[in-house]
């Protein structure tokens, strides 16, 4: 008998650790209380919310698979490359900078950008026939209710620090009073509508009498932002700011759509919640 039922007793308990260790299975696909653990520490919120987000997630992968979308190593290379082009840095500068900034290494990048332009392809296809292009009173309307989002600084008074070193660059921002001389600086004012986007974010993220972090500067060495002031803002006009209201104004639709398409999916989807973390 001990022959018999040791098996099934090795089995039982097999299952049971497994169990134990999954939170919620999502059309038969489990998502672990690992998981949850993990997106709680990464999201910064506790376990419904974060496995609420775990569950649109699996629904999305699912979703995809069910679609047969696809993303190739050229796509996702040509993507890397377009956004490296768009900061003025080669692919390898971008990778050094992606590394230096969020410590992902060219390969989690690479997987990274992957999953961008799935769920980008996801999105598309789930959105594109029920998305049209706002009319002119639509931006008028929208436009008048979110001034204050198409408002911006008119610039940015700075002083840049430059170095070929990192860690030289790195040690006098530690330490602005040691004297460094293969550290070069140059005080600007850098107008707002001059500069690229991804730097006018990075700057508007700055808090004022505080550095950016360490960037490739595009010419091999490295540099960094002392934001000394933030200028007045400006408020862009309808006509000025037209693309970038019907881009709000779409992204909004297109969230909207896509809210309601996974409520559905999720509502509709064999979803069981085993249990979740403390």
């Amino acid at each position: 008998m001990v022959r018999i039922f040791l098996p099934i007793l090795l089995s039982v308990s097999l299952f049971a650790e497994m169990i134990e260790g999954i939170a919620v299975v999502v059309k038969g696909e489990p998502i672990t209380l690992y998981d949850v653990k993990k997106e709680m520490a990464l999201a910064k919120t506790d376990a419904k919310k974060a496995s609420d987000m775990l569950i649109r997630k699996k629904l999305e992968e699912l979703e995809i698979q069910e679609r047969k979308i696809n993303v190739t190593p050229t796509e996702v290379y040509e993507e890397i490359k377009l956004t490296a082009a768009r900061n003025n840095l080669s692919v390898d500068e971008f990778y050094a900078a992606v590394r230096e900034t969020n410590g992902l290494s060219s390969s989690e990048l690479k997987e990274k950008m992957r999953e961008r332009l799935l769920s980008q392809k996801l999105y598309q296809s789930i959105a594109y026939a029920s998305m049209s292009q706002p009319s002119d009173s639509e931006i008028e309307e929208y436009y008048r209710l979110n001034k204050e989002k198409f408002s911006h600084p008119s610039g940015f008074k700075v002083m840049i620090y430059g170095a070929q070193s990192q860690e030289r660059l790195q040690e006098k921002i530690s330490n602005p009073m040691l004297y460094t001389p293969d550290v070069l600086t140059n005080e600007q004012e850098l107008p707002y509508d001059r500069i690229s986007p991804e730097l006018a974010s990075l700057l508007a993220k700055t808090p004022p009498q505080s550095f950016t972090p360490v960037i490739p500067d595009g010419k091999g060495g490295f540099m960094s932002f002392y934001l000394q002031e933030v200028l007045q803002a400006a408020e862009g006009s309808l006509e000025a700011q037209k693309d970038a209201i019907i881009n709000a104004l779409m992204a909004e639709k297109r969230e909207q759509i896509l809210g309601d398409y996974f409520e559905k999916l999720r509502h509709n989807a064999e979803i069981v919640v085993v249990r979740l973390p403390e």
